[in-house]
């Protein structure tokens, strides 16, 4: 009972975070509530036994993968603030401020996959699962991948809307989600 407590606690938090992006179907914000809410759901499924055995190979897995994720979001921010040049006078009104970019961001993190917070959030979906692998994570991270596979897409959408030619070619030569492969 307290875990679907803190589940829909959680979901409650989302819910309000994403009110925006929620009254948009299609928007790249709407498509990563979904991952949010899978997320959740993984971190709720597993959070008793995160640390129990820390050098098992999954739980080791999953403290990697979790390593990664702040790793991934902390250059993907510090670049976009940097560099994307936000501003809140941009009319997109499902965004949050960082991501009213004006400047199309091709360095840092962004040379190498164009997607460093939705890579982040894959990061973190499946470091949640591998701290007690079980079916039902497996299809909790199943939603997640799904969910920011269509974000990425409707992202992607976004951007040759805003950025037109400049993004497309800067599809061309960078990966989605993973440097080199994906």
């Amino acid at each position: 009972m307290n875990d679907l407590l803190l589940f829909l606690a959680g979901s409650a938090i989302v819910v309000w975070w994403s009110r925006k992006p929620l009254r948009q179907p299609g928007s790249h914000g709407f498509w990563r509530f979904f991952a949010w809410e899978a997320i959740l759901g993984l971190i709720v499924l597993n959070h008793h036994v995160w640390g129990d055995d820390p050098y098992s190979p999954h739980q080791f897995t999953s403290w990697l993968l979790m390593l990664l994720s702040i790793a991934l979001v902390i250059a993907g921010a510090r670049t976009l603030k940097r560099e994307g040049a936000p501003d809140a006078q941009r009319n997109e009104d499902s965004f949050y401020e960082f991501e009213k970019t004006t400047q199309l961001v091709t360095h840092g993190i962004f040379a190498y996959i164009r997607h460093p917070m939705y890579s982040s959030l894959l990061a973190l979906a499946w470091g949640a699962f591998f701290q007690d692998p079980s079916l039902a994570g497996a299809a909790l991270g199943g939603i997640a991948t799904l969910s920011l596979w269509l974000t990425a897409h409707a992202d992607e959408r976004e951007c040759l809307a805003y950025f037109g030619a400049q993004y497309a070619e800067y599809m061309q030569r960078t990966r989605r989600f993973v440097p080199y492969l994906l």
